[in-house]
């Protein structure tokens, strides 16, 4: 059996679609900065004392294709992340101070994040899979439970006070 880590070391990356989707961040920016120490190598002199490797067009469109990866990667997890937080106690004006926005704002990001896993799990249901993705109605309507929270209010706080 090949180990996976082996296999992704040895995975030339041109894409962000060269990324399979389950590939850990550390990963992918332990790949991007082998390529980037290479690119950057490519501002030593000529006559550098040292042997080094240097970068080639090839290390520059896989940094940008992991950078690409890595982005869409960390877009994708801010949701999840907000959904946790206030799952776990915060608050939203928490939520908003670490993401540097307004408590509003924040709300929309999980409002529309759940919005889209609720798409998808109607197509998958649609399309017959047998283990649909996203938000069925329910897990939907949970998560947007959250967004209906006060600023300072928590949701510890909410199922306190309907005891």
């Amino acid at each position: 059996m090949t180990d996976p880590y082996e296999t992704w070391k040895a995975q030339e990356i041109r894409r962000p679609l060269d990324v399979p989707g389950a590939t850990p961040l550390r990963w992918q920016l332990e790949k991007e900065s082998e390529h980037e120490d290479r690119l950057m190598n490519n501002r030593l002199p000529a006559d550098f004392p040292h042997p080094v490797e240097r970068g080639t067009a090839a290390d520059a469109l896989a940094v940008i294709a992991l950078r690409e990866s890595i982005r869409r990667d960390m877009e994708h997890g801010r949701a999840v992340r907000v959904r946790e937080a206030l799952e776990l106690g915060a608050t939203w004006s928490e939520v908003a101070a670490a993401l540097d926005v307004q408590p509003d704002d924040a709300r929309e990001l999980l409002r529309a994040w759940a919005g889209l896993q609720h798409q998808l799990h109607r197509r998958d249901v649609a399309a017959g899979r047998e283990r649909p993705l996203g938000f069925d109605g329910q897990e939907h309507a949970a998560v947007l439970a959250l967004t209906e929270l006060g600023d300072d209010e928590s949701a510890g706080t909410r199922a306190a006070a309907a005891r």
